[in-house]
């Protein structure tokens, strides 16, 4: 029997070594020499002993690290952290990578390596075949030598500073699939030797400053799938050969010189979900052929190009179409019928700012956000185009800021068509004269009418002088503090030469200059008619994107608010406001102004987007960032109304006006229309004495938008649209919007939580916690549209709850926290809820609210374990109390100990 054993134990055990063996010595480090170069990076780097500990095997116990045969294939240190000691001098110090002779893949993207690529990189590793180096703070040129690294696969060196041309010796990097060089300061060309790179599925060399033209021979690249161009220098025509890439996903080639006419050849991409054209000089109608076969389209950008001609009808039925932009060009058409409409829903459809014409159909329910206007379509506005739709500058029926009856009747009558003529008789004829002793009784009571009418007038102006003459013999007494920043007095706007420190104002360009970067100021480049001004996008020598104001100088309005702009920018700075690089003001009659592009464009564009290269499609702003927003937009008007002598008004508080930069940070721009606050505690006065009506439009004085409770009024209708997903919200005055408001307002109640639900953006995926930060920033939104201007809070109270949201809506359990009435006038806190927190109409209309629609709203929120919000700055707080609906107490919101401010809100 032991004989019998031994045999087996003889027969089994060469087998068990060698199955089992050869596993235990991968997993090992068997050559010194790669351990020394592992400890001598470790060192270089500055690595942790955590993520790297000295007295272990780095094949079994550091992070990151990949062995086979017990040699060191692969590293990726992406997202480490260096010791406070490496993290004081950084550098691009790898040259122990150099003894990984067997090193197949090197990720360090988002780790500090700031310095350029050795060149011995290119020669030492030849067996690398993945290279990730994005976000790394790498500055210098690419290295030529890199093309000799026959075995790469994966080139990813995004979001660096790298400069000089693209080397040529990429080109022979025949087995390459991945190359990414977008976002850095590259220049030259595309080189004509990637047409080579037959294995390549992604080419993205997107926001450099890359000039000349695109190769042809990139169209041979059959496997290539996405190809990102966009944000570059390119000149000339789109090649005809692109046509060929059949495989292709993306074609972004957007913001550059493009001329020409789009290639019908394009039609061949058959695989197509994505085509960006927008903000080039593309010109001539778009073939009848291109969009039929690309039935696979989902995001279309053409904006912001010279296309003209009738609309391709196909675009109105792809049915797996989700977000189209055609605006600002010259396209035509009329609105088909919904039978040609295939089924599903465009998410945003916007075709403003071209020469559509017509009836609008019921084809517009068939999207979810529409924005048709700078057309001519006229006719009644029907009521399913009454909700997500922007109509302004048209020629409809009973809708405000539209175009001329003028305007509208040329365009018709140019084309040979009916115009509906705003639902009047297109021939005027004299009305029919009313019976004689009718004439008799209307004239008496006109006369009656005008002679009580002037005696009141007069009466009225005689008390109005009296109060006013009281009024600035207080004000002349009164001691004023600091350089306003204010309207210049009529007649005495002064000259730019004189008045202004021009060494503030950024760099003086030339009109030669201007024009080259708006492609001779042409429509194709024209962004929109602001109130101010013209806007066109253009860029400077350099390839640097910028944003350019024209001020015609033969309307006085605008060269007072040009000049305005300009006081304003030489007196008050900061990282709030978007930046002003400099203007151009030798022309006699028109005026230039040269500000800072934004990458992410305003709140109204960029709160529904396409934000993930490999989803296409649309998405919304997640809740952390539009939190941020909100925060920073009250850091700016903050700024603007209590640090500023005396206060400034910004009077445009919408979204269009709050700018994103490439990081979401906000920057207020619309900044013509900033003013001085009025003296809000003398003409308060006047407004009790005189028993004037004050409504949610108006300020503290009785003024449309010269006071800063207007800001505040027009900023809670901006934190309704980040709450609710509405656009439009913020820019509207018209009856519509207001019936909205009145319709939503009762379903934002201090006392239940649950109430919020039912209009909620559905597009937000939020957990307990963060539906409590949106809980509190409609209550903050609320608040700030009190119709009574005295009672809404200030700027800096809402700054305040902005960022302590959680404090807004939970109890302080500690029993050492302080609690203040709605009484306490110097409180964030009371600031926002004193004014109507026992208010019976919110009483009566929260209590109809939850009776008909508690449990019932349209949005789902994602449970999950989260504990908090990065967004809420609440570090560490508890979760508090559960329930949903708050005791009903006066003394219920918890105060911050250091606020003790001094200034009060006014009262009625």
């Amino acid at each position: 029997m032991v004989d019998q054993w031994s045999r087996v134990v003889f027969i089994c055990l060469p087998l068990f070594f060698f199955l089992f063996g050869h596993t235990f010595e991968q997993q090992f480090l068997v050559s010194r020499q790669e351990r020394l170069a592992l400890l001598q990076l470790r060192s270089s780097l500055g690595l942790r002993a955590k993520d790297w500990p000295i007295k272990s095997d780095p094949c079994t116990s550091w992070a990151g690290i990949q062995c086979s045969n017990g040699r060191v294939t692969g590293i990726n240190i992406s997202g480490f952290r260096r010791t406070r000691r490496g993290s004081q001098n950084p550098q691009f110090s790898v040259d122990a990578l150099q003894n990984l002779t067997l090193l197949s893949s090197f990720n360090a993207s988002h780790f500090r390596l700031p310095g350029s690529i050795p060149d011995w990189l290119g020669l030492q590793l030849a067996s690398l075949q993945l290279l990730d180096l994005r976000s790394c703070l790498i500055n210098g040129a690419i290295p030529f030598t890199l093309g000799n690294l026959s075995s790469l696969v994966e080139l990813h060196l995004s979001n660096n500073n790298l400069t000089g041309v693209v080397p040529s010796s990429l080109g022979q990097l025949f087995g390459l699939s991945v190359l990414d060089l977008s976002q850095n300061l590259l220049t030259g060309s595309i080189p004509a030797t990637f047409a080579a790179l037959g294995n390549l599925t992604l080419l993205d060399m997107s926001l450099n400053f890359l000039s000349g033209v695109i190769p042809p021979g990139i169209g041979t690249l059959s496997g290539l799938r996405f190809l990102n161009l966009s944000g570059n220098s390119l000149s000339s025509t789109i090649p005809a050969q692109l046509g060929d890439l059949s495989s292709l996903v993306e074609l972004d080639l957007g913001f550059n010189s493009l001329s020409g006419s789009v290639p019908a050849e394009l039609g061949g991409l058959g695989s197509l979900q994505r085509m960006v054209l927008w903000n080039n000089f593309l010109s001539g109608p778009l073939p009848v052929n291109l969009f039929p076969p690309l039935t696979r389209l989902q995001f279309v950008v053409l904006s912001h190009n010279a296309f003209i001609g009738e609309f391709p009808e196909v675009l109105w039925s792809i049915p797996s179409l989700r977000f189209l932009d055609v605006s600002v060009n010259n396209f035509t058409g009329v609105m088909p019928s919904v039978s040609s409409i295939a089924n599903g829903t465009v998410a945003l459809f916007n075709i403003s700012q071209n020469l559509f014409y017509g009836i609008l159909t019921p084809v517009i329910t068939t999207f979810g956000f529409i924005d048709i206007s700078g057309n001519y379509f006229d006719g009644p506005v029907p009521i399913y185009a009454r909700g997500n739709t922007s109509l302004s500058r048209n020629c409809l029926r009973n809708v405000t800021n539209q175009r001329t009856r003028t305007d509208c009747a040329a365009f018709y009558a140019d084309r040979g068509l009916v115009f509906d003529n705003f639902g009047e008789p297109n021939v005027t004829q004299p009305p029919h004269p009313p019976p004689q002793s009718d004439n008799k009784s209307h004239k008496l009571v006109i006369i009656l009418a005008s002679v009580l009418g002037g005696i009141g007038l007069i009466g009225f102006l005689v008390v109005i002088i009296v109060l006013l003459f009281v009024c600035m013999r207080k004000r002349d007494t009164t001691n004023q503090r600091g350089n306003g920043v204010g309207p210049v007095p009529a007649g005495e706007i002064p000259d730019p030469g004189v008045s202004l420190n021009f060494s503030t104002l950024g760099d003086a360009f030339t009109y030669q200059q201007i024009l080259q970067a708006t492609g001779e100021l042409n429509d194709a480049n024209l962004i929109k008619h602001g109130h101010s001004g013209d806007l066109f996008c253009g860029r400077l020598e350099g390839g640097i994107p910028v944003i350019i104001k024209k001020i015609d100088l033969q309307s006085s309005v605008k060269k007072e608010a040009y000049m305005l702009e300009l006081e304003l920018f030489s007196k008050v700075s900061h990282p709030r406001f978007v930046p002003l690089l400099g203007h151009c003001l030798e022309n006699e009659n028109e005026k230039f102004l040269v500000y800072k592009h934004m990458p992410n464009g305003d709140l109204s564009s960029a709160l529904f987007k396409k934000t993930n290269p490999d989803d296409d499609s649309l998405q919304s702003l997640d809740w952390i960032t539009r939190l941020k927003i909100a925060i920073g937009a009250a850091e700016g008007l903050t700024y603007l109304h209590h640090e500023c002598t005396p206060p400034l008004v910004h009077r445009d508080v919408q979204a269009s006006s709050i700018l994103l930069d490439d990081r979401y940070e906000v920057r207020l721009g619309s900044l013509s229309e900033v003013c001085a606050q009025e003296g809000d505690s003398h003409q308060s006065r006047i407004t009790r004495l005189l028993r004037l009506p004050q409504t949610s439009d108006q300020g503290v004085s009785g003024s449309a938008n010269t006071t800063c409770a207007y800001d505040v009024y027009c900023f809670g209708k901006v934190l309704l649209e980040l709450v609710t997903g509405k656009l439009g919200i913020s820019s509207s005055t018209d009856p519509t919007t207001k019936e909205w408001l009145e319709a939503t307002l009762p379903y934002i109640s201090i006392y239940d939580k649950e109430l919020v639900t039912n209009i909620v953006d559905p597009s937000l995926i939020i957990d307990e916690d963060l539906l409590e930060e949106v809980w509190a920033m409609a209550i903050v939104a609320r608040s700030c549209l009190n119709p009574k201007p005295a009672r809404r809070p200030l700027m800096r109270y809402i700054l305040k709850a902005l960022e302590n949201p959680l404090k807004v809506v939970r109890e302080e359990q500690t029993s050492s926290a302080r609690l203040r009435t709605t009484s306490s006038r110097g409180s964030w806190n009371a600031a926002l809820f004193g004014s109507w927190r026992h208010s019976s109409s919110d009483v009566v209309a929260t209590s109809a609210a939850m009776t008909s629609h508690k449990g019932e709203g349209p949005s789902s929120f994602k449970q999950s374990g989260t504990t908090g919000s990065q967004g809420s700055g609440q570090n560490g707080e508890g979760n508090g109390h559960s329930s949903s609906t708050r005791r009903q107490s006066k003394d219920i919101f918890p105060e911050p100990l250091d606020e003790q401010d001094p200034e009060r809100l006014h009262e009625d």
